[in-house]
């Protein structure tokens, strides 16, 4: 066997690459009988690898827009998951920082000795300035954690309300039709998670509020949102932005008959639900809960630090803010909001102002099925992006209004995900810069400015009906 291999190297030569010839030696010509099958396999693997690859990328570009309907749905829920898991490490690894906590506590339990004066109740940071419901709210968790005392556990129980909050904007965003894509930014902020399970702020109660009325908003369930809106109201004043949202929507979605009814329930929940401050000093409660004309710190401020401090504190500062808020809601409302009705906005005002209805019973209906799921949490929340653009003062809190609300904002408008996601970053660092500087709060007034900008300049296409059946109108 080996002489017959060594007689036919003799025979066998190969052309080097210098040009002479080279006989093969027999253990070069096994190597190379074993290596030809595979050469020839790899080759032929080479000349289908870019058809390979463009079918690999083509999925995943259809998994990430929303386009495979098999895989894309996954994508959601394991955020989800590995949100929880990072809300966990987040509590475990990060300390507790103390802010508002203490000075809750302390408020409430003058509430729980029998106190009812707004005027009189105080804490470590100042006097009670939130509406009833904060109060009751958090005299269910002076008990639950033991007086105040028990950090880990509110720790704990805000975490569970992060998640119920990300859960209830995964619903809206996918009712929306979002695609993957974006979802990735509902888990990715810092800042959030520190608001939720490091600071344990009213805030997070309100912003779950929000966008609990946006989601049963987009089911059509209105009596249910109404009274989800007016419980995130009354307990913190911030969800006021979006009041200008939900009176066009309820008007559009259920008419104006109806729409005053529903706004009825705003009043007598809050109403409600002072009663007990109401009697002891009703002036005092008002003056405090809605207090529209607070003074506030420009150390504090998160937005505004570039114009200075002079300009900060000026009257014409703050109501140049006021008309451009004012200004842009109009404008908004004129041009966007207000477009199902397809009337022209003074013959819409005009009956209003006369307390009639501006449809007919005929034209309610197919207006109200232009109220899409993608038309309530557009509407709501660049209400509440402009209020916060014009606002007088943002604190480090406020961004809860904001982390979720920018991803859809952005992919609303039309932009390129790369500008999507860049515009994202910026705000995400801006709002992460402690304390802020001029260059941190000029980015967060221009992310703001920027996301209005581009919704104005996006061109509205006719919604058309959303399909969902109204819950009220099957007991009606």
């Amino acid at each position: 066997m080996y002489r017959n291999l060594i007689d036919k190297q003799h025979s066998t030569k190969y052309q080097s690459s210098k040009g002479s010839n080279h006989v093969l030696s027999w253990y070069e010509l096994i190597s190379l009988s074993q290596i030809e099958p595979t050469v020839t396999a790899a080759m032929k693997m080479a000349e289908k690898e870019p058809g390979l690859i463009a079918k690999a990328a083509q999925l995943a570009f259809d998994i990430a827009n929303g386009r495979n309907r098999t895989l894309s749905w996954l994508i959601p829920p394991c955020l989800f998951l590995l949100d929880a898991l990072l809300c966990a490490v987040v509590i475990w690894k990060v300390p507790y920082t103390e802010i508002d906590w203490k000075a809750y506590m302390e408020q409430v339990e003058q509430y729980v000795a029998g106190e009812r004066d707004y005027t009189i109740i105080k804490g470590g940071t100042g006097p009670l300035v939130y509406p009833a419901a904060h109060v009751y709210l958090y005299t269910v968790l002076y008990y639950v954690t033991d007086k105040g005392k028990d950090i880990f556990l509110a720790q704990q129980l805000f975490a569970v309300l992060y998640m119920a909050t990300l859960a209830v904007v995964m619903a809206c965003y996918w009712r929306a039709k979002v695609p993957p894509y974006v979802f990735p930014l509902l888990i990715l902020s810092k800042r959030l998670h520190s608001i939720f399970v490091l600071r344990c702020f009213n805030d997070c109660f309100a912003v779950f509020f929000l966008w609990l009325t946006i989601y049963l908003f987009q089911r059509r369930a209105w009596t249910l949102g109404t009274v989800a809106y007016t419980l995130g109201l009354g307990i913190k004043m911030s969800l006021l932005l979006a009041l200008p949202a939900v009176g066009v929507i309820l008007l559009l979605g259920r008419g104006f008959a109806r729409s005053l009814q529903l706004a009825a329930i705003i009043a007598q929940v809050q109403f409600t639900l002072a009663v007990p401050f109401l009697r002891a000093n009703a002036q005092g409660y008002l003056s405090r809960a809605f207090e529209l004309s607070r003074q506030f710190f420009f150390k504090w401020t998160v937005n505004w630090r570039f114009v200075g401090e002079d300009a900060f504190l000026s009257r014409p500062f703050a109501l140049g803010l006021l008309v451009l808020h004012a200004s842009v809601l109009v404008w908004f409302a004129v041009n966007k909001w207000l477009k199902p009705a397809r009337k022209p906005w003074p013959e819409i005002v005009t009956s209003i102002l006369k307390f009639s209805s501006p449809f007919s019973p005929q034209e309610e209906p197919p207006i109200s099925a232009q109220v899409t799921p993608e038309y309530v949490i557009t509407t709501m929340l660049s209400a509440n992006v402009i209020g916060l653009l014009f606002a007088r003062s943002l604190h480090y809190q406020f961004y809860s209004y904001l982390a979720w609300s920018t991803p859809y904002l952005l992919w609303r408008s039309g932009a390129h995900p790369l500008v999507q996601y860049g515009i994202w970053a910026l705000q995400e660092w801006a709002w992460n810069v402690f304390p802020s500087t001029s260059v941190s709060s000029g980015v967060v007034v221009a992310a703001l400015a920027a996301t209005v900008v581009l919704l104005a300049a996006r061109r509205e296409q006719a919604p058309t009906s959303s399909g969902y059946p109204s819950r009220e109108r099957k007991v009606a």
